[in-house]
């Protein structure tokens, strides 16, 4: 059978108009989705010594985009996490409820424990044991998949609402990761340039925990509020650093 012929049944979807628009909505959605991992990779790697972040931050993206299309591979699997498995209290829950409430937890967790350690730096019982825990390559890319784990669930399970073509969901997701891949040395060089920043990512962080770990408990909020809410407060955190650059600015100059 000539390659040509076997090829074509797989690629019909390029000559459907509609193929293409959903093609471009869920790259978008996949991106979109991607900033709450980009925020947590870019203050998890922060933590790094800093010869070893952007290492960091490339295998971790490029480990989670190797698992992203594995777990592609295995979308059948994947659906079928939605299955309810047991009920509490009349709410039936799912495996895909479970692992969003996980890993709400911990993104609640980590936000809160990084929200302590800015508060109050000289505080280093960061362990029940109370000695100092350094965050090292391993751990940190170990983190990075664990949460990117949460979202690729959620993100496919999204994916499959919207379109039937596999191929057009693994374009999306490289097209996605591709995206996360450049962006995440500017943006974790922005939150370490800008201290105010840091503490805003991680009120978005806990914000995102408490959101799946309702959306798990099967009170779904619309991404679309969040985003706003993120949206409105980065805009208002954006003006204040510009009103303080202008009073640094003037006041240099008044000297």
């Amino acid at each position: 059978m000539p390659i040509i012929d076997f090829l074509t049944p797989h690629f019909v979807w390029l000559q459907d108009p509609t193929a293409w628009v959903a093609l471009l909505t869920l790259v978008v959605l996949e991106i979109v989705l991607g900033i709450d991992n980009l925020i947590f990779i870019s203050i998890l790697t922060n933590k790094l010594p800093e010869h070893q972040r952007v290492n960091a931050r490339r295998l971790g993206i490029g480990a989670a985009l190797i698992m992203r299309l594995l777990l592609l591979a295995t979308i059948s699997f994947i659906v079928q996490l939605t299955t309810p498995v047991f009920t509490v209290f009349d709410h039936a829950f799912s495996w895909r409820d479970l692992i969003l409430i996980a890993g709400g937890l911990f993104l609640v967790w980590k936000a809160t424990k990084e929200i302590h350690h800015t508060v109050d730096p000289q505080d280093h019982k960061d362990n029940m044991l109370g000695g100092t825990l350094q965050l090292s390559l391993g751990g940190a890319i170990f983190q990075i998949l664990l949460l990117d784990l949460v979202f690729s669930i959620d993100s496919i399970i999204t994916a499959v609402g919207m379109t039937d073509e596999i191929a057009i969901m693994y374009i999306a997701v490289i097209a996605a990761v591709t995206v996360m891949l450049l962006a995440a040395t500017p943006l974790a060089n922005f939150i370490a340039k800008n201290p105010t920043i840091v503490m805003l990512a991680l009120g978005f962080l806990l914000m995102i925990g408490t959101t799946l770990i309702a959306d798990g408990m099967g009170f779904h909020v619309p991404k679309g509020y969040i985003y706003a809410a993120m949206g409105f407060s980065a805009l208002v955190e954006g003006l204040n650093m510009l009103a303080r650059r202008k009073k640094q600015k003037d006041s240099g100059g008044a000297h």
